[in-house]
């Protein structure tokens, strides 16, 4: 063992009495600290207990209680009649230079190992946190969610005692229940004809995506979307090494006989709809173009990724049904989720396919993500076939109505020389041309001045760099005074601009 080492404890340990952490714990994590960079190396000898405590101006019980628990670690050993020592079967590390108040338990922010950096998640970060209010690109508004229904039927669960059961581990297909009340549930309000062979529950539609993605798309296989698309559906596919093909959108939706020029010069394995209301400008896939669509995939044998987006949120007439309705021959798969008829965190959704498919999504999903939340999964089963998340949808329905009227109404009469748009016939946005000479990055800047922040970048809805200046504007998650106060802020912006611009 060596001799006494010549350590400045007393200036480099910096106890925090206000911490809520113990004393003799912090004394522990600082010399580790010092062990592992190398300032303090195996074999050396440490200060007994009393010199310690009186340099650290600490009772020494704190010193003694540190040295029981580093030596209950390996990190210190006690060598009877000699004193006590850094463990001397620690490797040997290199020091740093000591430096005045050098607190050795921080961490650094360089990376000591390569990792794989992908540049088509990157999102840039827009400071929202002090703004009054904060438009986004049509989320639901959380203060109407059924908490105390969810609350009821979670406790009336968990307290009976065979639901002990969901505490441990669960199919990986999703709770049993819930797969069971989903199959008459879709089955009526989406005209579907599934089994339960055909369920497999995921956290929320864009696992589901994930999970398509992934056993279509590997090799470098060709995926179709809209020119303009839900970019986060295009950062999976991209991540899932597709390759994306644009098709146009229009008024009836994605341009089917563009998709069938693609699809008679090269194979594609797939295509990515949102049909009820195509994200970001919200058109409904006609019915012409649906049976299209449906022929081409028999014909060239691709799969229809078909995201149920906002399905419920139909506010003209009844929605048309989905193409997985019409589906003979096993081509769609029909994603979907619980997140807009109750709330983003409830993280619930559903991936619809023919059997063999569902069973290798599962297989992947439980290396992804071992299963789901089985109690609030359970807790959405009874709600379902309670009645009580129907009731809730056609509630919220109404009220999403009234906004869109008022917000279409208001934007018109007060923007209307600014911004060109169609009312929604559903769904929880309004896509938003900004006419010339105006840009959204001007606005969006003046807007942040008014209190009004808007979440998305607008780049995120230009997917083929048209440079079309649509905007994705939510607003569901507003009630009608917070309606008002925001088209009085986005008219005094305009007006600002329309000033600057004479």
């Amino acid at each position: 063992m060596s001799s006494p080492v010549i350590f400045p404890f007393k200036s480099n340990i910096d106890l925090d009495r206000k911490s809520n952490r113990h004393l003799y714990l912090q004394l522990c994590d600082q010399m580790i600290g010092f062990i592992k960079s190398g300032k303090l190396a195996p074999s050396t000898k440490l200060p007994g207990s009393r010199k310690l405590s009186e340099d650290l101006n600490v009772h020494r019980k704190t010193v003694i209680a540190a040295y029981d628990e580093l030596m209950s670690q390996g990190w210190i050993e006690s060598i009877p009649a000699r004193g006590t020592f850094v463990s001397q079967d620690l490797p040997i590390v290199n020091p740093k230079k000591l430096q005045n108040n050098d607190i050795s338990n921080r961490t650094s922010e360089t990376v000591g190992f390569p990792f794989k950096k992908r540049k088509h998640l990157f999102r840039k970060e827009i400071e929202t946190m002090q703004a009054a209010f904060k438009i986004d690109d049509g989320v639901p508004d959380h203060r109407l969610a059924p908490i105390e229904d969810i609350a009821k039927t979670y406790r009336n669960i968990t307290k009976k005692t065979h639901h002990r059961a969901l505490l441990t581990y669960g199919d990986i297909y999703g709770n049993i229940e819930l797969r069971k009340a989903l199959v008459p549930y879709l089955n009526q309000t989406r005209g579907l004809k599934i089994t339960i062979d055909n369920v497999l529950i995921t956290r929320g539609s864009q696992m589901g995506i994930y999970l398509a993605s992934q056993l279509l798309l590997n090799n470098q296989n060709v995926i179709i979307t809209g020119n303009t698309n839900y970019m986060t559906a295009d950062n999976t596919f991209t991540e899932a090494e597709g390759i994306i093909k644009r098709v146009s959108v229009d008024k009836q939706g994605m341009n089917t006989n563009e998709i069938e020029k693609i699809c008679k010069k090269q194979i594609i394995s797939a295509i990515y709809v949102t049909s009820h209301h195509h994200h970001p400008t919200t058109v409904t896939l006609s019915a012409e173009r649906r049976m299209h669509l449906l022929q081409l995939s028999q014909q060239y044998n691709f799969a229809i990724i078909e995201d149920d987006y906002d399905y419920d949120f139909h506010y003209s007439n009844a929605p048309i049904l989905p193409l997985a309705s019409n589906d003979t021959h096993g081509n769609v798969i029909y994603i979907g989720g619980f997140t807009k008829i109750i709330a983003p965190a409830l993280r619930i959704g559903y991936f619809i396919a023919p059997k063999e498919v569902v069973d290798e999504a599962a297989r992947l999903r439980r290396i992804l993500d071992r299963q789901g939340d089985t109690l609030l999964e359970q807790t959405l089963a009874r709600m379902i076939s309670n009645g009580d998340v129907q009731r809730h949808s056609s509630k919220v329905r109404r009220i999403y109505k009234t906004r869109r009227d008022l917000f279409c109404k208001l934007l018109q009469e007060k923007l209307g020389d600014f911004f060109d748009f169609e009312i929604p016939k559903g769904g929880m946005a309004v896509w938003v041309k900004l006419k010339k000479p105006y840009h959204w990055d001007l606005v969006i800047t003046e807007s942040r001045k008014q209190n009004l922040t808007f979440i998305n970048d607008w780049k995120r809805y230009d997917n083929d760099n048209s440079g079309h200046n649509g905007f994705r504007i939510g607003f569901a998650k507003f009630n009608e005074e917070e309606i008002y106060n925001v088209i009085e802020i986005l008219e005094t912006v305009m007006k600002v601009l329309e000033l600057k611009a004479v």
